[in-house]
């Protein structure tokens, strides 16, 4: 009788023992924390879809144009232009602001980029205001630097215009001056007053008239302007 006893009671201090070491394996198996578990699924990814993570997060902190068309005129002193045909509007930026937006009108014509003198397109690219005339025949008036580089490549190597008149158009481009307007290319595109109810230029640019004075005392020669479709 007592040997089964004894026999009974080493049973249970074998199955005590077992029951610890179970119980002490499970506490050794850490629950990991989110951070860790996120770090581990992230380690799994290849890495073009990492590096795709880091660029959508960077572009998250990116900041749109802001609109403040409150902004007096004598605080803006480095404006950008930005003409779209298409949407008939023209937009002064700086520092990333909007400050103001105009209707405009076009040219006759107005689709597709200018290529020649009468054809009665407005010409698309960057250029910059060179001349500033309070007294045009349409009132104030802005001229910008077309042609540019890009139409001078295209007209000479279609046999439009002359090596020399290439030459001055390039040189024009390099010294931000004046380009020669007398060209086939056509010349003399001015942003001016007249209208902007409908398309109605020989390829200019044109504002109602009170947009148009304010325009004049935002720009100065130097100032950039880019037309867009």
């Amino acid at each position: 009788m007592r040997q089964r006893e004894l026999m009974m009671r080493t049973c249970l201090f074998v199955a005590v023992l077992l029951g610890i070491g179970v119980l002490t394996g499970c506490s050794m198996q850490k629950t990991p924390t989110k951070m860790e578990a996120a770090q581990s699924e992230e380690e799994g990814l290849p890495k073009p879809l990492v590096a795709q993570a880091e660029q959508v997060e960077l572009s998250d902190t990116l900041h749109p144009i802001r609109v403040d068309y409150l902004t007096p005129v004598d605080r803006i002193r480095s404006p950008e232009i930005y003409v779209y045909k298409e949407k008939r509007r023209l937009y002064v930026v700086q520092s990333n602001v909007l400050v103001r937006d105009y209707p405009i009108g076009l040219g006759f014509n107005p689709a597709g980029d200018k290529q020649r003198e009468g054809d009665g397109r407005t010409p698309e690219g960057d250029f910059w205001i060179v001349v500033k005339n309070p007294h045009s025949r349409f009132g104030k008036s802005v001229g910008i630097s077309y042609p540019n580089q890009k139409h001078a490549e295209r007209a000479f190597f279609a046999g439009f215009i002359s090596p020399v008149e290439f030459r001055n158009i390039l040189l024009a481009t390099e010294t931000r001056g004046k380009p020669p307007w007398n060209t086939l290319l056509g010349g003399e595109i001015f942003i001016h007053s007249g209208g902007a109810h409908k398309d109605w230029t020989e390829g200019c640019i044109a504002l109602y008239d009170s947009d148009m004075e304010e325009l004049f005392n935002i720009v100065s020669v130097g100032t950039t302007v880019s037309v867009r479709p």
